[in-house]
């Protein structure tokens, strides 16, 4: 009997999924005998340039995934023919509609929990596709299994330049230098990634669970979490462009902060106020103050850090929106467990813009004008020219759009970087800030601060299941990182750099 699912419990099925791990292969072969015996790899028509076996590789690779992230989460995946284009360039794989009878036989076999696709009218929000997951029987199989998460990787080819139209959906475009060249810069960029070893010396399983209660968020940390892709929308290359998907994106800066690269620690460090300070150059400005501490009669009554916080929200939200109307719904909508946030009125955040407008003169005219997909196109080339500076000296460092952390003997350079890509960019290097935690934005952080934020986080205790992931990593890459795990490392004494704005 089919256990109930949660179809918003779930996440859009992955046909990149692949490993050529022995385990692997004797899982899908078990499979295939007992359950697809009458499928003999043959038929009729032109070739099929992934066979069925194959697909229902790609298939129960996506779903043991899914199973050891979360034994209740569904795999969304589309039962319309039309939906799987093997020429597409986003099926390196070539997944087809072939796997549409793999899946059929697999449910029809017990071995899924399936529930049928909801419509109830275009663009409703209660539309979903079919959702389905590992039934108890498949589970049982794979509780036996020896395969570690990072026995599963990526598919060579898998398309990481994603052009996205109005609607957020995938289309097809034509090569160009232009487009070539980026893939081929970021391909470097992931290579290195996935020969470093990046992780928290405190972890002994690597996962990072966000929320609360039944609202929870299991982040897994590896090499199959570290690919990054780059997005553009609206159907043009001027328009975003960010990088997405290392895991370290979807954390906390507290937690961030805690992570090693190399079994070294990092220091991460931001663009100050980076879009504000974008249309301050692009203004022929410098943006050296907090454009959000704002001052002035009749406004909100809160504590000045509540009262800069949402100061900070609403502008970006209103440089970002193209109507006024939307752009406080969406402020509203992202306090929505805040009373002070949901609950305020259109005329108090009318008072919050004059004010920032006034501390701010400069952007009068820049709000409720769409800015932000074109913001995020600028700082997206900003990214891409700090991830091939560092690539090309072998020197890892994580990017989360308006921030970058790097082993901390390497902040200095980091920060050369940063003001070199800026200035190319927009004109003028813009400024940088330490991040530390504790520390608020635009908390100038001097030289000591830092040295003492790294003397405390030289030696961090590096638990068993750390040394262990540590080890595997340098077995499974050829890498000596150098280390003597019994004993915590000796500290290391480097000039750091300031961390003033400039």
């Amino acid at each position: 009997m089919t256990k109930t699912i949660d179809p918003w419990h779930s996440r859009p099925i992955d046909v990149h999924r692949w490993s050529d791990h022995p385990e692997v292969g004797k899982i899908v072969d078990k499979l295939w005998r007992e359950f697809f015996p009458t499928q003999t790899g043959t038929r009729a028509g032109p070739k099929q340039k992934t066979t069925s076996k194959d697909q229902l590789k790609v298939l129960i690779l996506d779903l043991y995934v899914a199973w050891l992230d979360d034994p209740t989460l569904c795999i969304g995946v589309s039962l319309s023919s039309n939906a799987w284009q093997a020429g597409s360039r986003y099926n390196a794989l070539h997944i087809s509609k072939k796997i549409l009878s793999v899946i059929k036989t697999m449910h029809d076999e017990g071995l899924l929990d399936l529930t049928k696709h909801s419509h109830s009218g275009p663009g409703h929000k209660y539309n979903h596709t079919t959702r389905i997951r590992a039934s108890e029987k498949l589970q049982e199989r794979f509780r036996k299994t020896k395969l570690e998460r990072d026995d599963i990787g990526r598919a060579e080819g898998e398309e990481i330049i994603i052009l996205k139209d109005d609607e957020n959906k995938q289309i097809e475009y034509k090569d160009t230098p232009v487009t070539n060249q980026m893939r081929e810069d970021l391909t470097a960029y992931n290579t290195l990634l996935a020969n470093s070893f990046i992780d928290f010396p405190y972890l002994q399983e690597p996962v990072i669970t966000k929320g609360k209660a039944a609202d929870t968020l299991d982040i897994h940390i590896g090499t199959g979490t570290t690919r990054t892709h780059r997005i553009f929308s609206r159907g043009d290359w001027e328009k975003h462009g960010r990088f997405y998907g290392g895991w370290w994106q979807r954390i906390s800066s507290e937690t961030r902060a805690r992570i090693n690269i190399d079994d070294e620690p990092t220091v991460e460090v931001d663009f100050v106020g980076l879009h504000i300070a974008i249309l301050y150059a692009e203004a022929g400005k410098k943006l050296n103050f907090d454009p959000y501490l704002v001052s002035g009669k009749n406004l909100l009554s809160y504590p000045p850090k509540l009262t800069r916080r949402f100061t900070k929200a609403l502008s970006l939200i209103a440089i970002n929106a193209k109507d006024k109307t939307k752009a406080y719904q969406a402020f509203r909508e992202n306090f929505s467990s805040m009373p002070a946030g949901r609950n305020i009125t259109n005329k108090s955040l009318d008072k919050l813009l004059d004010a920032f407008l006034a501390r701010n003169p400069v952007l009068k005219g820049k709000l409720f004008t769409d800015q932000g997909i074109r913001l995020m196109h600028l700082d997206g080339q900003i990214t891409s020219r700090i991830h091939n500076h560092f690539a090309k000296k072998g020197i890892p460092v994580l990017s989360v759009h308006d921030s970058y952390i790097i082993d901390f003997r390497k902040v200095d350079e980091l920060r050369k970087a940063m003001a070199e890509a800026s200035k190319a960019v927009v004109g003028r290097p813009l400024a940088t800030s330490i991040k530390l935690p504790g520390r608020e934005e635009f908390e100038w952080v001097s030289d000591y601060d830092l040295q003492v934020y790294i003397d405390n986080n030289l030696n961090a205790h590096r638990c068993d299941g750390y040394v262990a992931r540590l080890k595997a990593f340098e077995a499974r890459t050829g890498r000596n990182l150098g280390r003597d795990y019994s004993i915590p490392p000796p500290g290391e004494d480097d000039d750091v750099g300031d961390s003033d704005w400039e």
